[in-house]
């Protein structure tokens, strides 16, 4: 009892145990009692400091906090941001003001789970949608049913199956005249059925850089860019385009031809019935 005597500057002396532990107990509820003051007396001072800023530094925490929220990848929290401010800086109230001050503008300030982020504006957010056509590469089948039908049209579903080898598949020719490098050029007036006569378009030829279908490499000019075997199987030819405009002059004269050779004979028939 002696140490704590004389730390506690309090006299024990001439008191039994039970009034010594009573008067002990007094004196630690009072050094309780002192740093609860203390510690009072601190946040009173760090209230204090919160209300010392002056309004130019206020402004400079409120930049310092729009600047960290637009850099981040990711929101952030309360915590985080006090990180990086001075230290006694007011979060809450910066919070609050950047809040008021985005509102209404492009870019709004947005609380996500306790944390904050920058976001475009519901309302003009359309205007960040751009439209972009994506390139979309063309299958081997569509391929080789676009150079048949370039080399041999006009030419049909039939024909082209027979350069193959193969049954078209009906995606392939879709696929073609879906971004516009074939068309349908009327039907062959001589088969059964007048199956859909197939050529290319002027889109094809502006792609490819081709002024008309004649432009397209012949022969020797395959085997020069080592596209063809030197050795060809006997009776191989590449076949001469025809020009759209020219198949389709071709066809309707046909048909034309047939239709006047069909109103000639009955009007020999009802002569000779007259």
């Amino acid at each position: 009892m002696t140490d704590l005597d004389a730390e506690s500057g309090r006299d024990f002396k001439g008191l039994d145990a039970h009034e010594a532990q009573q008067a002990l107990a007094e004196e630690l509820g009072a050094e309780t009692d002192e740093q609860e003051t203390v510690s009072e007396e601190q946040d009173d001072g760090e209230t204090e400091a919160i209300a010392d800023w002056s309004e130019e530094d206020i402004a400079d925490h409120c930049r310092m906090v729009e600047a960290l929220l637009f850099a981040a990848a990711e929101p952030l929290d309360q915590r985080t941001i006090a990180g990086r401010l001075p230290a006694g800086a007011d979060i809450p109230a910066i919070i609050d003001r950047l809040t008021e001050d985005y509102a209404g503008r492009g870019v709004t300030l947005q609380k996500i789970d306790k944390k904050w982020r920058f976001v475009t504006a519901s309302d003009v957010a359309h205007v960040l949608e751009i439209e972009k056509v994506a390139p979309r590469r063309l299958s081997r089948a569509a391929l080789e049913t676009l150079a048949i039908i370039a080399y041999h049209q006009p030419c049909t579903r039939a024909d082209i199956e027979d350069v193959r080898g193969v049954q078209v598949a009906k995606g392939s020719l879709d696929q073609l005249l879906e971004i516009g490098w074939v068309k349908m050029r009327g039907k062959r007036q001589d088969t059964p059925g007048r199956p859909t006569l197939y050529g290319t378009t002027e889109d094809f030829l502006q792609h490819f850089g081709l002024e008309t279908v004649t432009d397209l490499p012949g022969l020797a000019d395959l085997k020069a860019a080592g596209l063809l075997d030197a050795r060809l199987p006997p009776g191989f030819a590449v076949p001469s385009p025809v020009d759209g405009d020219d198949a389709d002059e071709a066809e309707d004269g046909d048909e034309e031809g047939e239709f006047v050779q069909d109103f000639h004979e009955e009007s020999s028939d009802e002569t000779a019935d007259a």
